[in-house]
């Protein structure tokens, strides 16, 4: 295999699809994660699944296929065991008299066509598809888990009787009731059942909500929330303590928040990690899930929605070796997915790079992660301290939130040390405000802060259903669209198929306003100008706000005017 993965990569780097030094990045990946090269060359970013399938395609001679769109028979699937089919990441698609026809990502690997004719006793015939593809088609069709509702008959005997509501929902619970319940195999299924299916989904967040008279679980999808179930609202103390039992928390305690962690082994060296945090409401406590994925986490800055012009810009600024780079937005803005695409880009053997946050959501090698403990003492602040002591070239810090923090960073920029950070405000001009708020002196700000981004993420519309539509000129001239621009706009929506769900949606980009800290606007903070007026003067500079970002998403066909509106505010 070591040498079918050399031949691969020589391959691609000769017809010019990738260049060596993303081979030798994929390579060393593979040794890391064990998966295969082209796997890794999709993951990171280097080339599309499509084009590598294409690729194989007409290099060994042999056609592709698109399993996402092909209606595979149970019975030839039957054919090979589950075992065979997992191992060798293949999947028989079709049966012509004495001729097997299967799927397999990579048409070289001779072992396994050999393996699967012994064992089956077929002629083999092969084709090829993507390796994202034949595992989502491997999951889909072999797994032999149950559905919410073959788990719900578990359920089923007293679910029409009469229920009563305590008024006092702090009544106590015998701990070792709530154990037993939360040990029972129905529970255990439905919760891992749960897990899997937002898995399965690609959801970011599970929301596990107790009200009065029901019990409601939501997924967040895209960045937009579906309800998936509503369970017995029986279970919900069931439900709870078995969470919190997977996460290590005390299921005694109902009274206080608390955040945990859940590690999931997904085979073939995955694994899911799972953020949970506790809250107690009125009719119990809410649970929310955040999914961390470490193998979809991009860290190729081209593919995060930069325009081309503002990625030179915002790598020009990452690469002075001092000042302050600050990311701005909401939670759930993908502020941590552009941070870590950062610190990979600066990620080099002769840089210290050290990370305050909380909590860490991915591991990076090569970056010196430190978990924050506020119980302790252990806070931004302190961290950043310690940081400086430690010979540091660019330091990370995960949010600031006080003077005390700002403070230090804002030393730490001066002081020779790239700094970035986030901050939760609305967009790039008001970042300046925030800070000041905090109490940093003007001068401070102006000599510190090379750059501010504010960022939003808008749902991509589905490559598989997206079509064109017909917009009005004074629909678009509303939005911001200038007057003379209105007729280059090509606006497409998504008519919803089964790739999508039927929302017309798949996957999610960045909008990004990016404010580089000139001596124009340098001038500007030191003369106490309003958050406004650095807009108006970044504009002028050439700043394109979030508005403008989200309009040239939707004038490329990427996103949909709904979102548009969604994500961003008028100028």
């Amino acid at each position: 295999m070591a040498r079918d993965t050399s031949r691969l990569g020589e391959l691609l780097v000769k017809e010019q699809l990738i260049t060596p030094l993303q081979l030798k990045r994929a390579v060393d990946a593979q040794r890391n994660t064990g998966g295969r090269l082209g796997h890794e060359l999709t993951r990171l970013g280097y080339i599309e699944e499509n084009e590598l399938t294409a690729f194989l395609s007409s290099q060994y001679g042999v056609p592709s296929i698109n399993l996402a769109e092909f209606e595979i028979d149970p019975e030839v699937l039957k054919i090979i065991p589950k075992e065979v089919v997992t191992r060798h990441q293949v999947v028989p698609i079709n049966k012509t008299g004495s001729t097997l026809i299967v799927a397999m990502a990579d048409p070289s690997n001779i072992y396994a066509i050999d393996d699967i004719k012994f064992i089956t006793k077929f002629q083999i015939e092969v084709v090829v598809a993507s390796e994202q593809a034949i595992a989502e088609t491997i999951e889909k069709c072999y797994t032999s888990e149950v559905s919410f509702d073959e788990v719900m008959m578990d359920f089923v005997g007293d679910e029409e009787e009469d229920f009563e509501f305590a008024e006092d929902v702090d009544e106590d619970i015998n701990v070792l009731d709530l154990e037993k319940s939360a040990g029972e195999a129905p529970v255990v299924k439905l919760v891992n059942l749960i897990l899997l299916d937002a898995i399965r989904k690609n959801a970011s967040d599970i929301h596990i909500e107790p009200y009065e008279k029901q019990l409601r679980i939501r997924y967040r999808i895209d960045g937009v929330l579906y309800e998936v179930m509503k369970p017995p609202v029986k279970l919900k103390s069931a439900i709870t303590s078995r969470v919190k039992i997977m996460s290590n928390l005390d299921i005694a305690e109902r009274r206080l928040p608390q955040d945990g962690r859940i590690k999931m082994k997904m085979g073939r060296g995955k694994e899911m990690d799972f953020r949970v945090s506790v809250c107690p409401v009125l009719w119990g406590e809410k649970i929310v899930l955040r999914l961390l994925d470490k193998s979809n986490l991009q860290l190729d800055m081209t593919k995060l929605g930069f325009e081309e012009q503002i990625l030179a810009e915002f790598k020009q600024e990452i690469r002075k070796p001092f000042g302050m780079i600050l990311i701005t937005g909401p939670t759930g803005s993908g502020k941590t997915t552009t941070l870590y695409s950062t610190l990979s880009e600066l990620n080099k053997s002769t840089t210290n790079i050290c990370t305050a946050e909380d909590p860490i959501e991915f591991n990076l090698f090569g970056i010196n992660q430190v978990q924050m403990h506020d119980d302790i003492g252990l806070n931004f602040a302190s961290a950043l301290r310690c940081f400086l002591r430690q010979d540091p070239d660019v330091i990370m810090v995960g949010e600031i939130r006080d003077f005390e923090t700002a403070e230090i960073g804002v030393k730490a920029a001066l002081t020779g040390h790239l700094v970035l950070s986030t901050l939760h405000t609305n967009d790039a001009p008001s970042s300046v405000s925030r800070m000041l708020n905090m109490g940093i002196e003007p001068f401070l700000v102006a000599s510190s802060v090379n750059l501010i981004g504010a960022q939003r993420l808008v749902r991509k519309l589905c490559k598989d259903c997206k079509e064109p539509i017909e917009v009005d000129a004074p629909v678009l001239i509303e939005l911001g669209v200038p007057p003379e621009n209105t007729g280059d706009y090509q606006v497409q929506r998504g008519a919803g198929c089964r790739t999508c769900n039927n929302t017309g949606y798949k996957g999610r980009i960045a909008v990004y306003e990016i404010m580089i800290m000139k001596d124009e606007l340098r001038e500007f903070i030191l003369n106490g100008a309003s958050t406004l007026e650095l807009k108006r003067e970044a504009i002028r500079q050439g700043m394109k706000t979030l508005r403008m970002s989200a309009l040239s998403k939707l004038g490329e066909g990427w996103t949909s005017i709904e979102e548009v509106v969604r994500a961003t505010a008028a100028d």
